[in-house]
């Protein structure tokens, strides 16, 4: 007789809520938004109203927290750094957004916050207790409602040839930081599907938007470092010396100081139930 025994639970990384605190600032200047016609696909096929809630888990400088206001009565926006929301607090004045920012985690969701028809995660699930996490999201999330994933990744094109090297030069600095262990260098750690697929969210749909950028040297020095891994706080008396092997590598391969970068944003969208029902 085959049985099928349990599998263990995928790997967490330990929980540091001030992992971000010195790369923050960086983050704005350095991180790519999320084009405007991807948040308004998810919004359509979320069925996502003026009447409802959003919740931004992790919500880092409130890229997406901005983003979806327009569309719902109140966005609130989660992260456990203070200057994260620091930022958060100045990007949405800048683009006159009324979001609501509070500090917290994935570990402190309840009840208390009310119920959400849409959570967004921007390049923050993997941070999470991610089973837990979608557990207590199921609680506050209607079964018509949905949780969207954002990330973003460079296709394999002549354009994007610059990226390899790029990433080799930030490997050997970051290589050390646990957290990169956890996610990187473990076979046990699992894609955010299968976690998924293993929750009450288990209707999947995926988008995205593949956009042409021309960005300036400077710009991808500042991504470095909004990295945690490359952060300042991290890097230490190595800074220097990443950012002068990064400037000087880029330098080369740019054109009159600019990059060209060929990046496809994406919206990993899981429901509660068939997809067509929620819209």
């Amino acid at each position: 007789m085959n049985t099928t025994l349990p599998q263990p639970p995928p790997p967490v990384i330990a929980f540091d809520p001030r992992r971000f605190q010195t790369a923050a600032e960086y983050y704005v200047r350095g991180r790519l938004d999320y084009p405007a016609e991807l948040v308004e696909r998810v919004v359509s096929l979320t069925g996502l109203r003026n009447h409802h809630r959003v919740l931004d888990l992790g919500c880092g400088p409130g890229f997406l927290a901005v983003a979806f206001a327009p569309y719902a009565r109140e966005v609130v926006g989660i992260d456990p750094e203070p200057a994260m929301l620091e930022q958060a607090v100045a990007f949405a004045a800048q683009h006159g957004a009324q979001v609501k920012f509070e500090r917290g985690s994935s570990y402190e969701l309840g009840a208390h916050l009310g119920e959400f028809r849409l959570v967004t995660m921007g390049r923050s699930f993997h941070w999470m207790d991610r089973a837990a996490t979608l557990e207590t999201l199921a609680g506050i999330v209607p079964e018509n409602g949905a949780v969207a994933l954002f990330g973003d990744s460079h296709l394999e094109l002549p354009a994007n040839g610059w990226r390899k090297r790029f990433e080799s030069i930030i490997e050997p600095f970051s290589e050390k930081d646990s957290a990169h262990a956890t996610r990187r260098n473990n076979p046990a750690w699992l894609p955010h599907e299968a976690v998924l697929l293993a929750s009450k969210f288990n209707h999947l749909e995926r988008i995205s938007v593949v956009r042409q950028l021309a960005t300036p040297v400077e710009r991808l020095l500042d991504r470095a470092l909004s990295r945690s891994t490359t952060s300042p706080q991290r890097l230490g008396a190595e800074q220097g010396r990443l950012l002068e092997t990064l400037r000087t590598f880029l330098n080369e391969a740019a054109t009159a100081g600019v990059i060209t970068e060929v990046v496809e944003s994406e919206a990993l969208l899981a429901f509660g139930q068939n997809p067509q029902a929620a819209r």
